[in-house]
């Protein structure tokens, strides 16, 4: 894949920011115990890996005027080397704008982890691309890949406006636009053919598609092994023929914390696999946006696409192996430890 040269920006991402609650410990919800503050999305999850490793990064979101969890939410973006553009806007009062909450513990074993996210009056829903400064990101700054997921777009008809208008602009500088369906059904719920509909407009647009066996599967969502994912792949690569790269990960799951995750790569129409291997779990949260991510960053460096599915089988791994969301790698070397499975101690 070709990126464009010269640019301020390797990556850049559109998202709505939350608050992310933990339980300590693996306890449940409703333990009583301590809850870890961390902030969060999908698409920064994947900013934040590619930071990490030295990409040059920047989200753009909307903030609430004067409450400290925006000032906290800045704070971590600027800890992660994720500059952040947008407005922020006036809360309106006690029942106005807020960030929205995520509630998550990890499960254990034959125990499932549990979410439950808490939307009201999210921020994030009311993005639109006037917010920003789209010809200077595009044009003058320049940014080699655009990335947006379905978590945003799926939130109000101005998100999904706003996705379609920044992919549009972006594709037309010539970023590449990369797109990640991140199917929820509760988030689909009463807007089902709507959101298809859009989701099939930006799915059209991308450039390197992720996670979208959700737009060829007859509403069954993920695939139940890799060849199912495979096939769903060559289905999309029918589908959406502009799309140069259409990546995704497959899971199953022997408890909460034991997993066997592999993924599915085809480049330009050259499929590339990487076998389902065991891995330990401390949080499954942020363990797709991981993989993608190293997808991304391989893409980004010009590696080949074994690689890159290497580089993602070892960001997913960081991602799941801590309490939080996003993986931060220390260094590339770091990942090639964990691909060559070395769990000997570094010095």
């Amino acid at each position: 894949m070709i990126f464009r040269e010269n640019c301020k920006y390797d990556i850049a991402a559109v998202s709505s920011m939350g608050l992310r609650l933990c339980p300590a410990g693996r306890q449940s919800l409703f333990s009583g115990v301590p809850l870890l503050l961390q902030a969060t999305s999908a698409e920064t999850n994947v900013l934040s890996a590619l930071s990490s490793l030295g990409m040059r990064t920047k989200v753009l979101t909307r903030f609430v005027e004067g409450l400290e969890t925006s000032r906290y939410i800045k704070a971590e973006l600027a800890r992660r080397g994720i500059e952040a553009e947008g407005p922020d806007v006036p809360q309106g009062g006690p029942w106005g704008f807020r960030h929205q909450i995520n509630f998550a513990d990890s499960g254990f074993g034959c125990v499932p982890p549990a979410v439950q996210n808490d939307r009201a009056g999210e921020v994030g829903r009311s993005i639109c691309a006037a917010d920003f400064d789209v010809s200077k990101l595009f044009e003058e700054d320049g940014c080699r890949i655009f990335h947006l997921s379905g978590l945003a777009a799926c939130l109000s008809e101005t998100t999904g406006k706003a996705c379609l208008e920044l992919a549009k602009a972006a594709k037309a500088a010539g970023t590449k636009v990369s797109f990640d369906v991140n199917y929820r059904p509760s988030l689909h719920a009463g807007r089902e053919k709507e959101l298809y509909a859009l989701f099939d407009e930006l799915c059209a647009l991308a450039d390197i598609l992720s996670g979208a066996s959700y737009m060829v599967s007859g509403g069954k969502g993920r695939a139940k092994d890799l060849e199912e994912e495979t096939v769903y792949a060559q289905q999309l690569r029918e589908r959406y023929p502009e799309a140069e790269l259409i990546f995704s990960c497959c899971r199953q799951e022997e408890s909460a914390n034991r997993h066997r995750v592999g993924a599915v790569l085809l480049e330009n129409g050259s499929l590339t696999r990487r076998e389902l291997q065991e891995l330990d779990v401390c949080d499954r949260i942020g363990g797709g946006d991981g993989y993608l991510a190293g997808v991304l960053y391989g893409s980004l460096k010009g590696y080949d696409a074994k690689t890159c599915l290497d580089l993602g089988f070892a960001v997913s791994a960081l991602a799941v192996s801590s309490p939080q969301d996003c993986a931060q790698p220390a260094s590339e070397k770091q990942l090639w430890e964990i691909c060559r499975g070395n769990a000997q101690i570094i010095r």
